[in-house]
């Protein structure tokens, strides 16, 4: 039996906690935070939508899989360690545009190697959570 209360409560906290993920992976290459952590807190934020709602909901809301996240964001992080050879650079130098972008601020690689871990993050809990819930659903209707 589903609370109504946390129902209710979920449909606000979820945008709250996406984009407070977000803030803490834009956050990250300057500060402590990043895309581990930023990642964490989305899946917290589907996960506690799973709880209120079920997790067939959840997917339904995801529109994919969790688990394709991560062959995506390992892709983001490798091309953002791999590009400073394309110039002659180490690997994992970092590379930074020149112009600042309003809010954001200085958009370089290391942006693009949190923002991999962060979808990393998220498919490989919310695969694991997700996995574990179904097979507990399975046990019960048996």
């Amino acid at each position: 039996m589903r609370s109504p209360i946390l129902q209710s409560a979920t449909k606000y906290l979820l945008p709250i906690l996406l984009l407070f993920s977000f803030f803490l992976l834009l956050r990250g290459h300057y500060y402590p935070g990043g895309g581990f952590v930023g990642g964490l807190v989305a899946s917290i934020a589907f996960v506690l939508h799973s709880f209120s709602n079920g997790t067939e909901a959840t997917m339904r809301l995801l529109k994919r899989k969790p688990l394709s996240l991560i062959p995506v964001g390992l892709g983001i992080s490798v091309m953002s360690v791999t590009l400073p050879l394309l110039f002659g650079l180490p690997p994992m130098t970092g590379l930074w545009f020149e112009q600042p972008i309003p809010v954001i601020g200085m958009i370089g690689s290391s942006l693009f190697f949190d923002l991999g871990v962060y979808l990393v993050v998220i498919g490989v809990v919310l695969t694991i959570l997700f996995t574990i819930s179904l097979d507990n659903n399975l046990d019960e209707k048996k």
